[in-house]
């Protein structure tokens, strides 16, 4: 038994090192930071934090989902408000699109990290946020829009921007004509 023992030891000892790992070349994703993005304000609310809309902003929101309903969109972020679900409803419900929520910041990273948590780099999104979310956010895709800021009445902006892996356009318009 001892021989055995012995004989397998000296098996092992001898044997040879695996050889070691070669790194594999990564191929970098195509769609990574790609995509088409209809960026809106939400439709007109009732005055008040977190309220919902009033009559005019569910006809604007009717208005943005006639805009849209022929743009090949594949699904749907929306700040955690009720004014800005309320605005994606009958986009949601009549497309019958997937959607995620995201919260809003002043820099616009959190969208990034949830188109990028839910694999939806290169694809065609709505993001509809609030007037001081929405520069911001065009910013983080390296869009650069022709104002500094969205407020006031300024209902009806829609902006598309279309984010190639070396380019970046953005477009305004006005969907409430």
């Amino acid at each position: 038994m001892r021989y055995i023992v012995i004989l397998l030891l000296c098996c092992l000892a001898c044997e040879q090192p695996p050889p070691a790992r070669q790194p594999v070349p990564v191929a970098e994703d195509s769609t990574f930071l790609t995509g088409t993005f209809y960026l809106v304000r939400h439709a007109e609310q009732v005055p008040g934090i977190d309220s919902g809309l009033t009559a005019t902003g569910r006809q604007q929101a009717g208005a943005l989902y006639r805009e849209l309903q022929d743009s090949g969109i594949q699904k749907v972020y929306f700040a955690r408000y009720l004014s800005s679900m309320q605005t994606t409803d009958s986009i949601c419900q009549y497309l019958t699109l997937d959607t995620a929520s995201y919260v809003a910041d002043s820099s616009g990273e959190n969208l990034l990290y949830e188109i990028t948590r839910h694999n939806d780099w290169g694809k065609k999104l709505l993001v509809v946020g609030n007037s001081r979310t929405l520069i911001p956010i065009m910013h983080a895709l390296k869009a650069k829009p022709k104002l500094d800021s969205i407020g006031g009445n300024d209902y009806g902006s829609l902006f598309v921007v279309r984010k190639h892996k070396d380019s970046v356009r953005c477009k305004r318009v006005n969907y409430l004509d």
